[in-house]
């Protein structure tokens, strides 16, 4: 009954309160983006959601458009604007996914949607990561987030897709709200990106 009815109805609600209190707060940092960016706050790329179906995210553009004198954008760490720094340090940059929350694109807790250019790349096991709507944060961010490989994230997935109950989704937001206060795995111009997932090695279809 969680799953298929209560757990949507909390992540409407939450994202509803959760804009209506944080909107000054995103109204300040917008304002600070849209200067640091040349007007623009808002980043938007595709992803996959819940059962292979394409969506829009929204997150706040942490990183500015600068280029090299060859038209390549410079490397992450230099592009990164001070304000970027700080809402990727507290996960400020994740807030503008409570409207993803709302549409039902998202969830609070589940596997982060990842790229679609990744779909044909995954094992039918890793596929399965899917069977749920994708999350703001999940069982594997809470467990290494980018200090863990790929496979290894997935496994994770998998085991929130075969566990997923209103215990381990308050496990997680309990542990997801401790890790950003340490503000332990979290992402700022001094972290590494995850490389690109280009499949597992000796792939199979199990």
């Amino acid at each position: 009954m969680y799953k298929l009815f209560f757990k949507r109805l909390i992540d409407f609600m939450i994202a509803l309160i959760g804009l209506l209190i944080l909107s000054p707060i995103i109204i300040t940092i917008i304002i600070l983006l849209a200067v640091a960016n040349n007007g623009k706050p808002f980043f938007y790329q595709k992803r996959t959601g819940k059962g292979g179906k394409i969506f829009t995210i929204v997150k706040l553009k942490t990183m500015n458009d600068k280029k090299d004198t060859d038209g390549n954008l410079l490397p992450d760490h230099v592009r990164i604007t001070k304000v970027g720094d700080i809402c990727r340090r507290y996960s400020l940059d994740e807030i503008p996914q409570l409207f993803n929350m709302l549409k039902g694109d998202m969830s609070l807790i589940g596997p982060r949607p990842l790229l679609p250019k990744y779909l044909p790349r995954y094992t039918k096991k890793q596929f399965r990561r899917h069977n749920v709507t994708p999350g703001i944060t999940g069982w594997a961010q809470v467990n290494g987030r980018n200090a863990i490989s790929w496979e290894e994230k997935f496994k994770l997935d998998t085991y929130y897709v075969d566990n997923q109950s209103f215990i381990l989704d308050c496990k997680i937001f309990f542990k997801t709200i401790q890790n950003v206060i340490g503000k332990k795995d979290i992402n700022s111009s001094t972290n590494q990106p995850m490389p690109e997932f280009m499949g597992t090695e000796g792939k199979t279809n199990i």
